[in-house]
């Protein structure tokens, strides 16, 4: 570790005095296990006045190596303030590692002027920053962005038209459609999700303090939000008072509608240019959005990578943090350093659940071929499709008494999986499944359910869900996904109907059962549908819904073809494949 004095000509134009960084960064730094050793001391210069493409004045927070000589610099544009966890996250120990890092607080957070905005800003904003940048005297032209969640979709506006010295950027589960967040899928309102993430964007730049108050708040009231009407009502209490995006949201369904123009910055990773390491984890609620620009980058010829753990969307920050980091740290300091002799072979490492283990793939998805699981009356999964004139299957979905959400991906604690055994046990869950499996049955990519459903009032949500269920009868939920009916189709029905659910790598062990749930929704993780069309923010009447589900509906998994990816030491390994149950040979 080298102790040199920074030069400290090189911060004229900053007019800050540097100085350690703050004791609360150094603290939680300090508690942070399997980190690389320090590089370097840090010192930082806090508060310094960045014009934003207004003027307005953005407060920025720079670390630096305490050294002399040239470092790359990384932007980190957020809106949830520059303190915890950003400061030692990003400021201490990428800077520990020979980087600037330059913090930045987005317009109208974390005490910087102007007007907050989900969206509108942020490209403008993110061009005035390096703009700045190649005012300072340390800037060496060498830059690389980094960041999660809405501190992604800051590198992904960015990126769409990115500045010459923009040479890397690590998206950390990040999110590039403001309106897929809210609907994802194109399916209802991600209630939950945007409740607690509107708490996060109004409170998390104010304080600590703040931000536990508000969190607690919105605890506190949830129950009567979720049970309420109307919805753009109920959820005033639980947020401290009308929230004008969320408002906007609610009313504005419709990707097409003009609200929207300009809150995807997808088309980003349609620019070869820029080499992009994407990270996420299978129950993050950016999970889709992360893959589908890994799939952007790829056909774009991108230098890309990809990690996906068993994390979510907050998990991925914590528990998987030295994971996360290790992948940042050698991306950045192949592309911004010409270091590359961090980088794995692969292309794509992802977490297989079940087995428990990590796994290296030339691409994501592997080749995989769709395997057939039919929906019976008696409640099996069958490999074998069921007599056409079979007795459908129904139940009766209640908005009153809305089918509850369980685990899966969240921004709450209780995500990710979790033991489903209420859940299936209420009348409005329907349950299929396997006999014991005699060999491993694994799965890569994304599963889905084709149905033949109705719905009586034709208004009505479709949820799935796949389980896998252990020798003591413990099911535990994998990936799901929701689809809204049309009600043109659904009424009386059946109308054809398939739902993709998120994608997975999950190994279901020999002895264990594999199963799927068809129930009306999952409530508050998506908004309940009323079950009358009305509105989703002024909807005052719930109407309870019959479902039925026809034959044949099937689950379609994406068995793994043979894969020959490289170990870690370089040396080829062959992973098996998916193998079926007896009951489909």
């Amino acid at each position: 570790m080298t102790t040199a004095t920074h030069h400290p000509s090189a911060h004229s134009s900053s007019r800050k005095a540097a100085r350690k960084p703050p004791l609360l960064a150094r603290a939680v730094r300090r508690t942070w296990r399997g980190m690389p050793p320090r590089q370097y001391d840090v010192s930082c210069e806090r508060g310094l006045v960045v014009p934003a493409a207004d003027g307005s004045p953005l407060l920025t927070d720079h670390y630096f190596p305490r050294a002399d000589g040239d470092f790359p610099t990384l932007l980190v544009r957020s809106p949830y303030g520059r303190g915890i966890p950003w400061a030692p996250m990003f400021g201490l120990l990428f800077a520990e590692q020979g980087f600037h890092v330059v913090l930045q607080s987005a317009r109208g957070t974390g005490g910087s002027g102007g007007e907050y905005a989900l969206w509108q800003h942020e490209a403008a904003d993110g061009r005035a920053a390096v703009a700045w940048l190649r005012e300072q005297s340390w800037f060496t032209g060498v830059l690389g962005t980094i960041g999660p969640s809405a501190l992604g979709y800051a590198q992904w506006a960015l990126a769409a038209d990115p500045p010459p010295e923009l040479r890397a950027m690590v998206v950390q589960v990040g999110l590039h459609d403001i309106h897929g967040f809210f609907y994802p899928s194109g399916g209802p309102l991600a209630l939950e999700s945007a409740l607690v993430s509107a708490v996060g964007r109004l409170h998390y730049g104010r304080g600590a303090l703040a931000m536990v108050r508000a969190a607690l708040r919105l605890q506190r009231h949830l129950p009567a939000i979720t049970r309420k009407l109307p919805l753009g009502e109920a959820y005033v209490p639980g947020l401290g008072g009308r929230v004008p995006f969320l408002d906007e949201a609610m009313a504005r369904p419709d990707r097409d509608d003009a609200h929207w123009q300009g809150a995807d910055a997808g088309a980003a990773a349609a620019h070869p240019a820029v080499p992009t390491s994407l990270i996420t984890g299978w129950y993050d609620v950016c999970l889709d959005q992360t893959l589908e620009q890994y799939d952007r980058l790829r056909r774009a010829g991108c230098d890309t990578a990809l990690l996906v753990g068993p994390w979510t969307h907050n998990s991925a920050m914590q528990q998987g943090w030295p994971e996360v980091f290790a992948e940042s740290l050698a991306w950045l300091r192949a592309h911004l350093c010409d270091d590359p002799s961090g980088l794995r072979e692969a292309r794509a490492r992802v977490h297989v659940g079940g087995r428990q283990e990590w796994r290296d793939l030339p691409d994501w998805p592997p080749a995989a071929t769709g395997r057939r699981w039919y929906l019976t009356g008696d409640g099996l999964l069958n490999g074998r499709a069921p007599e056409a004139a079979a007795p459908p299957v129904s139940f009766r979905y209640d908005p009153a008494d809305p089918t509850p959400s369980v685990g899966g991906p969240l921004l709450s604690r209780t995500a990710g999986p979790r033991d489903n055994a209420a859940l299936e046990a209420r009348d409005d869950v329907l349950t299929f499944t396997t006999p014991p499996l005699t060999e491993p049955a694994e799965i890569l990519g994304t599963a889905a359910v084709h149905l033949r459903v109705g719905a009586d009032t034709g208004h009505a949500d479709v949820f799935v869900r796949l389980c896998d269920v252990d020798e003591r009868g413990r099911s535990t939920n994998v990936c799901d996904g929701i689809r809204r009916l049309d009600p043109a189709t659904a009424a009386p029905g059946p109308a054809e109907v398939t739902v993709d659910m998120s994608p997975t790598a999950h190994s279901f062990a020999a002895g264990h059962r594999i199963r799927l749930q068809v129930s009306g929704g999952a409530h508050p993780r998506f908004a309940r549908n009323t079950g009358t069309g009305e509105p989703l923010a002024t909807a005052t009447r719930l109407v309870a819904t019959g479902i039925t589900v026809h034959h044949p509906s099937a689950l379609v998994l994406p068995r793994a073809e043979p894969v020959t990816a490289p170990r870690e030491s370089g040396e080829p390994q062959t992973k098996k494949a998916f193998m079926p149950s007896t009951s489909d040979r």
